[in-house]
């Protein structure tokens, strides 16, 4: 199926039976997460995508509390997001530094990314510019802090 310049793959959540990777048979309690900057997008466009995936029965996690900023991410959390098969990051301008802690626990789970620029130029995400460019300073420094905290203990 097609609109314009988009193509609509239907979605099937049961692996194919020729599958036989060990990531493949893992069991996931959740089909796909999202992440995303509450503020920025959770009851316009997140809520729309979210409803749309629930509608086709994918079992979906968008995190219905909003987290303290600069925090270290809840265990629950975490836990969520082992449980996660597909991983939808929604970017948009006020993307905080502290999503950008979870970025990096999603992308060490090595599963399917598909980020989402909204109302954000991916150049300014990849380049580390534009309303990117002081939250990756952020992140960067504060890493470095941790690291040296646990070089000095």
């Amino acid at each position: 199926m097609a609109f314009g310049n988009t193509q609509i793959i239907p979605y099937s959540p049961v692996p194919p039976p020729s599958s036989s990777s060990s990531r493949s048979t893992q069991q996931f309690t959740y089909e796909v997460f999202l992440s995303f900057r509450g503020e920025d997008t959770r009851y316009g466009f997140t809520d729309h995508l979210y409803q749309a995936l629930i509608s086709h029965g994918i079992h979906t996690f968008r995190d219905d509390d909003e987290l303290e900023g600069g925090g270290v991410i809840a265990s629950d959390l975490q836990k969520d997001i082992e449980e996660s098969k597909i991983f939808v990051i929604i970017l948009s301008p006020n993307y905080p530094r502290w999503c950008l802690d979870e970025l990096v626990v999603i992308s060490q789970r090595q599963r399917l990314i598909l980020p989402i620029f909204y109302h954000v130029d991916p150049s300014d995400v990849r380049k580390q510019t534009g309303s990117y460019e002081q939250a990756f300073v952020d992140h960067e420094k504060e890493a470095n802090e941790e690291k040296m905290e646990k070089i000095q203990k």
